[in-house]
């Protein structure tokens, strides 16, 4: 099957004689239909596809696009509500659209395997990973001794195959527990394994790894794999082919490099544009050939000169809140917004009764954050980054070392004093559903800082909020609306908002758009930016992500084990790392082995 999608939008499918056989896997016209309280809701519509036998084929598109949903038919575990209202899926030539519960019980597993999204969710927390995956080999007909167990585990890349299999979940780190599902998904030799976002959640080094050893162990067993993934660069570097979802529709679908290369719809086209991992690697593409890239997202002058004046604007306030000298104020606000100097942080861990070990979460950390810039932290998890993002808050409290904000030392600041630093610096955490409280709406939530700091009336506090809203494009109706009500990208504005509230000078981003599909990533990156341009912010952008820290950072600091690696500027840290491991996060960016012409930038 090829896929040619017209300018109107209409995906136009025609069916040729594929080399090889038989497909795997085909889907011709699937409609899948969910039934709500408001009516029957049809989720995906004439969908198809084909994967070939040892075929790689990616289904890309944003949350809510189908793609998931049309995955799940494949292996009949669609919810209680959803049912298949037409259409086929062809297994091996096999009709399993309307197959019984008995038919697909027997095809999962030795027939298709599956790797879910979340291994928190999907291993059992009370049974131990050897107890599960012998219960995948014996429902399956497959020998289950001790031993078989360990060879699954082993085969899946887990060191220590033996011992892992009697620890529990909790005890694995992430890339661990997805190295477990894999196990379990391939330990039958599926002909067809489904892997939905199975690194979504990983850091991009652990993603690679992952990725790689699914890719060995799928071609040695010769298994097809349908990819479900959000990420274009992913699925372009990984799939021999990518169909593209949009509302529950196949919008367009062919060979992967030749998709990314040439977009026809209007939505693919969005995504090749705004897909961090794309755009990252069209930068470095651009410098490369000497031109000037248009992603680029960093500070310019006049975002400096902006923040420069504001800080000479509060400085005669900050003298008197946080007692400055003030002969020493015209000093403090020089360039640097922050100055970060052998920070330390060491956590008592518990080992036992009475008994616990120290350890060191970040160790004789220093840096600084240029006035009216972007400074990315970036690390894998555990590397310390978002520990010293809670210190510069002054969430957490340092061991050792200090903060400078505006020349003074945080550690020293008193309750007034330290209420006065927060109006200034202010947090976008990470998940915005978790950090909006869920009883609050909208207009509470931005309003709350207001309050709290004792700014204005009511009448100028909603004056406030609705110039909030406009700021961060979103409508002044959402103002009675709740945060369940909105999707992740309206819920990260709100939170923007709410830290905009306080007119502060510095914002702590706590990976703040890690949890983001890639357009709604594009969209928030491209309003801090121009937050940044029109405000004159400064931010500390903590991120594990470096294709994120290629478009909006002008300073990068690296993060390995708790100790600053390497720093320098975004350029210089891209075009001449100087670690190996600063080198194992640029080459583990996804998308970054796809050659693309210059003229792509």
């Amino acid at each position: 099957m090829t896929e040619k999608t017209t300018a109107a939008g209409t995906p136009t499918v025609v069916d040729e004689e594929q080399p090889g056989g038989r497909p795997i896997l085909e889907i011709r016209d699937l409609e899948i239909t969910f039934t709500t309280g408001g009516g029957d809701l049809r989720a995906v519509r004439d969908a198809h596809l084909k994967i070939m036998p040892g075929e790689t084929l990616a289904i890309v598109g944003e949350s809510g696009s189908g793609k998931s949903t049309t995955a799940l038919a494949a292996i009949g575990l669609l919810p209680g509500n959803g049912r298949v209202t037409a259409g086929q899926i062809l297994l091996d030539g096999e009709d399993i659209a309307q197959a019984p519960e008995k038919r697909m019980i027997e095809l999962r597993g030795n027939t298709i395997g599956m790797v879910p999204q979340d291994p928190m969710s999907n291993l059992n927390p009370v049974w131990k990973i050897g107890y599960q995956v012998r219960e995948t080999l014996r429902a399956n007909g497959k020998p289950d001794r001790p031993s078989d167990v360990a060879r699954v585990l082993a085969e899946a890349g887990l060191p220590d195959a033996e011992r892992r299999a009697k620890q529990y979940p909790h005890e694995f780190s992430g890339g661990m527990r997805q190295r477990a599902l894999i196990a379990i998904g391939l330990s039958c030799a599926p002909k067809l394994l489904i892997a939905d976002e199975p690194t979504s959640a990983l850091d991009v080094t652990v993603q690679r790894k992952i990725l790689d050893h699914l890719e060995t162990m799928t071609a040695e067993m010769g298994t097809s794999v349908l990819l479900i993934t959000h990420d274009l660069g992913l699925a372009a570097e990984r799939a021999d082919k990518v169909v593209v979802m949009y509302q529950g529709r196949v919008v367009e679908a062919g060979p992967s490099v030749e998709l990314l290369r040439n977009p026809l719809h209007p939505y693919t086209q969005r995504l090749v544009a705004k897909a961090p991992s794309l755009a990252s690697r069209r930068i470095q593409v651009a410098k490369d050939a000497g031109l000037t890239p248009a992603e680029l997202l960093t500070a310019s002058e006049e975002a400096k000169q902006k923040a420069a004046e504001k800080a000479e604007a509060t400085a005669a306030e900050a003298s008197e809140t946080l007692d400055v000298p003030a002969e020493a104020a015209p000093e403090a606000v020089g360039d640097d917004a922050l100055i970060v100097e052998n920070l330390t942080k060491v956590f008592r861990l518990r080992t036992g009764i009475g008994r616990g070990t120290d350890f060191t979460a970040v160790d004789d950390v220093s840096f600084r954050v240029r006035r009216g810039t972007t400074t990315a932290i970036v690390g894998e998890s555990g590397s310390g980054k978002s520990t010293v993002a809670q210190m510069v808050l002054q969430l957490l409290k340092p061991t050792s070392g200090r903060i400078m904000f505006d020349g003074v030392d945080t550690a020293t600041l008193d309750r007034k004093q330290l209420f006065a630093f927060r109006r200034r610096v202010q947090p976008i955490f990470q998940d915005p559903y978790g950090s909006l409280d869920p009883m609050y709406n909208i207009y509470r939530t931005i309003e709350e800082p207001l309050r709290t700091h004792r700014i204005g009336d009511r009448s100028s506090r909603e004056l406030k909020v609705r110039e909030l809203l406009d700021q961060v494009a979103l409508p002044q109706s959402a103002m009675q609306r709740y945060p369940n009500e909105l999707s992740g990208g309206q819920r990260q504005r709100v939170a923007i908002a709410r830290a905009l509230a306080l007119d502060p000078e510095v914002i702590i981003c706590d990976e703040a758009v890690s949890a983001l599909d890639v357009l709604v990533q594009a969209q928030v990156l491209n309003l801090l930016a121009e937050l940044q341009e029109r405000l004159g912010l400064t931010y500390l952008f903590i991120t594990h992500d470096l294709a994120v820290v290629r478009q909006i950072a002008d300073h990068v600091c690296v993060m390995e084990r708790g100790t600053l690696v390497e720093t320098g500027t975004t350029d210089a840290v891209f075009d001449s790392p100087q670690k190996e491991y600063t080198r194992d996060l640029l080459d583990a960016i996804p998308g970054g082995r796809l050659l693309l012409p210059p003229d792509a930038a």
